[in-house]
């Protein structure tokens, strides 16, 4: 099984355009990929950094935000990119994960599915069609 390495962090923001914004006006990101989501008048941006590596941006639910600080445990997800994907699932499957879902069209092309960590984290595994 070959996992090729992180394919983007996610961050859940109160405003996604002014976030998305930010890291391309400070940290010299370009706005990449722009998906609607479910919700009216609400999108996810994705990010491209100089690099190629992504960030993603997408709308906070209503939950209240949680006081953290740099040793408060979990992610929004972390997605690793795989060169197969259905490969790394019949991989997973004997690894005994739990799936957050069924696989899926990826936001910008490719596809993925959500798993959780031991601690609840979601991961996703993706295959991206770059």
């Amino acid at each position: 099984m070959n996992f090729l390495g992180i394919d983007h962090p996610a961050v859940a923001a109160d405003d996604v355009e002014k976030l998305s914004d930010w890291y391309c006006e400070v940290l010299g990101y370009e706005k990449w990929f722009l998906h609607p989501t479910v919700q009216p008048l609400k999108f996810v941006w994705m990010l491209k950094a100089p690099d190629g590596t992504l960030l993603e941006i997408m709308p906070k639910d209503d939950t209240m935000r949680q006081e953290r600080t740099t040793w408060t445990p979990g992610w929004s997800h972390l997605a690793l990119r795989v060169e197969n994907i259905q490969t790394a699932i019949d991989y997973l499957d004997h690894q005994k994960v739990t799936w957050g879902g069924n696989l899926m069209d990826a936001i910008g092309g490719g596809k993925v599915r959500n798993l959780f960590d031991p601690e609840g984290n979601m991961l996703q595994i993706l295959q991206r069609t770059l």
